[in-house]
């Protein structure tokens, strides 16, 4: 396992497409046309060189059974109505039976638990952790597991389908209405699907007429709270509660280390509160990380919902997508820590995943090549977990139209695919770069840098931070709308972070104030330091109020240490060589 004071670094992604090796797929194509990544591909040498980019912990996406147009049927698998499936593959977040994995992903299909339950001893065995999606909020429209355990029963197998809302009812009706919604419910396969009474859509749609835009292919799962009037019924514990405690148990006795819990707002926080410390009690090591978009929410989650981790999305994430795109203030940044303070070190951050737009996307960044900024800030603000989306440390861009996710700046979580930028790194299972252009080595050598320093240096690892931004709003020579400036600082380990969002090369004047002295304990007088980041040597005069002139490139950053002795190289002092220290 990997060392509990690390950082926890994760890459997410999805195994189907990751390892698909097929450079021939073609959209809307079925699995037997474009094929799917398996299990039994990810081999020591590949998790290896995953990791060797700091990685520390792989978010598989995609491993629990979900609806599919695939028929699995001779292997004792219920076929899925195709008329309710998202794309050929089908969503990952369309759960058809949660004891399960999805049978595309094994070689042998009869064996894919035991092909599943070896790849994640594999990536314990390379010092890693493993997080898998639980999907609290719904399933696929239709459920039924054919592996669950001895004793345990399906999704609504008990329901009062005559009762809209009945507390130990897993599902919302919608009485006496058949399933209608905007589009044809007989267009593919041999059978219409036909659903009566209608379930309430996943996206609390709550007739029985939703549209394409909404999550048809899922329904709601009952918490116990009356979405009629409002009122909960959470005593007795109703039964959806206990169904979902099997669960998580189920799959942290295979192993896994925790769980990315999927839209957690739309679930009741007292389930939360009670689910939780119950999977710790026997499984004390597995975390759990929330999907939330409400800044509102993340304390009451953190603390009575009892999460480890939450993502920081309409926050740090959105302030960082309207500076790159939308011409907001690098200023704004100071309100991101503010906001969260307290509590920062317990927001995941990232630029990328399955469900936001690639960063060199046209519809982000357009250049894969600016994410130097936005990549430091996000991983050094705090000492939370980071987390990077597969491909992105290659520079994808995500204009592959691969069908049902059509061309949307993300890549597809609906359709078999295989993505180029993966493909040619992995290079037939060598893992090396010999296929990939100068830029893309450029930039997986950058990620490889700034994810290694979040853990090598302590400063970063489990330091300190202050924001460098009120003693340099009206400095000559330092634009607070294009640069952000900050320091991290734990023992004699103190950085100075300075970042350009600039179209425009600038030489930056930061002015470090007294009280920053006096909280990192960091050198004063001249030195020369060699920036973290690019190996570039730095003369700073370090002295309170005295601006240090740095030169920064484009979308760019500097890492600079200011606080050991043996980082710096060459350094003439004109003031005392003890940390801390002033002159006499």
């Amino acid at each position: 396992m990997s060392d509990p004071k690390e950082r926890l670094i994760i890459y997410q992604l999805f195994p189907r497409i990751f390892a698909n090796r097929n450079p021939n797929c073609v959209p809307w194509g079925t699995l037997k046309q474009n094929g799917s990544g398996k299990f039994n591909d990810f081999t020591p040498h590949i998790l290896r060189s995953i990791k060797e980019l700091g990685v520390n912990c792989l978010w598989l996406t995609g491993i629990i059974e979900h609806a599919t147009k695939t028929d699995f049927s001779e292997y004792g698998i219920t076929p899925d109505n195709p008329n309710v499936v998202k794309g050929e593959a089908g969503s990952p977040y369309a759960i058809k039976d949660y004891y399960d994995v999805d049978p595309a992903l094994a070689e042998s299909v009869p064996d894919r638990m035991d092909e599943f339950e070896k790849l994640v001893k594999r990536i314990h065995a390379e010092k890693m952790k493993i997080l898998i999606d639980f999907v609290p909020n719904h399933t696929a429209r239709v459920y039924h597991s054919d592996v669950a355990p001895e004793g345990v029963e399906d999704f609504g197998k008990h329901d009062d389908i005559n009762m809209n809302f009945a507390r130990d009812n897993n599902y919302y009706y919608i009485s006496n209405q058949q399933f209608y919604p905007d589009f044809s419910l007989s267009a593919e396969g041999g059978a219409p699907y036909v659903e009566f009474p209608a379930k309430a859509t996943g996206n609390d749609c709550f007739t029985a007429f939703c549209t394409r835009n909404d999550w048809y292919e899922t329904v709601k799962l009952n918490y116990g709270h009356d979405y009629n009037d409002n009122s909960d019924h959470f005593y007795p514990v109703p039964d959806t509660w206990h169904k979902m405690l099997d669960i998580l148990r189920f799959w942290a006795s295979k192993g896994v280390d925790g769980f990315r819990c999927d839209m957690v707002f739309m679930v009741p926080l007292a389930f939360w509160h009670w689910v939780i410390p119950q999977v710790k009690s026997v499984y004390p090591h597995v975390m759990f990380i929330g999907e939330i978009y409400d800044v509102g929410l993340y304390r009451p989650f953190l603390d009575y919902g009892c999460f480890d981790y939450l993502y920081d999305k309409v926050n740090l994430y959105d302030t960082l997508v309207g500076i790159e795109t939308h011409g907001w203030s690098a200023a704004q940044l100071t309100g991101c820590w503010q906001t969260v303070d307290g509590i920062g070190d317990r927001m995941l951050n990232f630029l990328e995943n399955h469900d936001e737009v690639r960063f060199g996307s046209k519809a982000y960044a357009g250049d894969s090549l600016r994410v130097i900024p936005s990549l430091v800030t996000s991983s050094m603000i705090s000492k939370g977990p980071v987390m990077i989306y597969y491909g992105q440390e290659l520079g994808e861009q995500a204009r592959d139209n691969e069908g049902f996710a059509g061309d949307n700046d993300r890549t597809t979580i609906f359709d078999y695919w295989s993505l180029s930028t993966i493909r040619r790194w992995m290079n037939g299972g060598k893992c090396d770069d010999e296929l990939l252009s100068p830029h893309e080595r450029w930039l997986r050598d950058v990620y490889k840098k700034v994810l290694t320093l979040c853990n090598d240096r302590l400063s970063l690892r489990e330091g300190n931070f202050f924001d460098l931004m009120y003693a340099n709003l009206r400095q000559p020579g330092f634009d607070p709308h294009r640069h952000f400036a900050f320091m991290r600082y734990k023992g004699d380990d103190v950085l100075l972070i300075v970042v350009n969002f600039s179209s425009e090369e600038s030489h930056v004047n930061v002015v470090i104030p007294e009280l920053a002295f006096e909280m990192t304990g960091m050198q004063r007088g001249e030195i020369v330091t060699k920036d973290l980041l690019w190996g570039k040597s730095h003369k700073l005069n370090l002295a309170p109020a005295t601006p240090v002139s740095v030169y920064l490139s484009a979308a760019d950053a500097v890492v600079l240490p200011v606080g050991r002795l043996e980082d710096f190289s060459g350094s003439k002092m004109t003031g005392s060589r003890l940390r801390g220290e002033k002159k006499s």
